[in-house]
């Protein structure tokens, strides 16, 4: 071959050659731009009990600020208003629309079984948010431990009591699974202390004027009382309120709470409450199994979050929850 053919032949390599790197460049443009138009977005939905709580409305926007940082995720979520049928109806209306995951607090443990184990055995993993149910039919369950934070409030009073005396109960929703341990586990470890009695329990589904209500009725009724364990700070604050409104200084009793929101760090901080116990929303353990489950990742059937116990001791070196 002379010089002039293999000049000839070299220019003619070149263009096939850039004419191949152009048509590979418009493929990965037109890959590339097909993959984000067909890229697919994952639903994770939130059944939410009851957003007038102001802890479960946290919980929802921890939720929303740890999926926000996943483009690919979309949240959602439904408030049922306090109402277990109204949760019920939103979970079924999460799994005829076929989400990826659904998360919930079941408002009623034993009544809302059922829907859940049907959303899990259609295929759809369900993560459980502080609440339990009364099957295994769920993917995890994300909760500290509160029969556990139970037992230790009911020591922590039964100390401060010097072992006699007559105890408030605030309880939260009567049939969530957190009000049934935070109570099983205190009058547990109660019977203990045979000088200690129950002066009443009264119902006030972890709501501030529900709180108020129920301690008005204490008043009203003249019951003794030298402690209050209240299963939720915003009881406790509920309470607070209305002992102050009567002319009770509540830094003559006892207050125990749950949460360790800003109101409660406060009131410990001035002496009107006594102690509380740290208890996440768990937003930022739930979202991290989800992430798991949309990775196809093996993932606990028991996820423990810790917790703590707050006093004048340590108030000042831990951040409240919210």
């Amino acid at each position: 071959m002379n010089l002039h053919a293999f000049m000839l032949l070299g220019r003619k390599l070149n263009k096939f050659i850039v004419y191949l790197l152009l048509i590979f460049s418009v493929m990965q443009y037109s890959n590339s731009f097909a993959d984000s138009r067909h890229k697919k977005q994952y639903v994770i939905a939130y059944a939410q009990d009851n957003m007038a709580n102001d802890w479960r409305a946290r919980q929802i926007k921890q939720l929303q600020e740890e999926l926000a940082k996943y483009p690919v995720i979309k949240f959602i979520y439904t408030d049922a208003k306090g109402s277990t049928a109204k949760q019920i109806h939103d979970i079924e209306d999460f799994m005829y629309k076929k989400v990826d995951i659904l998360m919930t607090s079941p408002r009623d443990g034993k009544l809302m079984t059922p829907v859940i184990s049907k959303v899990y055995n259609s295929g759809i993993p369900v993560i459980l948010v502080t609440r339990n149910i009364e099957s295994n039919d769920f993917t995890s369950f994300v909760a500290p431990d509160d029969r556990e934070i139970a037992k230790q409030a009911a020591t922590f009073i039964a100390d401060r009591l010097n072992g006699h005396g007559d105890i408030l109960i605030l309880k939260g929703v009567p049939t969530a699974t957190t009000a049934i341990q935070r109570t099983e586990g205190f009058m547990e470890e109660i019977r203990k202390y045979p000088g200690i009695k129950i002066a009443a329990v009264k119902v006030a589904n972890y709501l501030r004027a529900d709180a108020i209500r129920m301690m008005d009725e204490v008043i009203i009724e003249g019951t003794k009382y030298d402690a209050i364990y209240a299963q939720s700070d915003s009881m406790a604050s509920g309470a607070r309120l209305a002992m102050i409104k009567s002319g009770i200084d509540p830094s003559t009793k006892i207050i125990v709470g749950i949460d360790y929101i800003s109101e409660a760090r406060e009131a410990i901080k001035n002496g009107t409450q006594a102690a509380s116990f740290l208890y996440p929303t768990s937003a930022r353990e739930a979202a991290s199994v989800a992430l798991d489950v949309l990775h196809n990742k093996k993932v606990s059937k028991r996820v423990n979050v810790g917790t703590r116990i707050i006093t004048r001791d340590n108030v000042d070196e831990i951040t409240p929850i919210f």
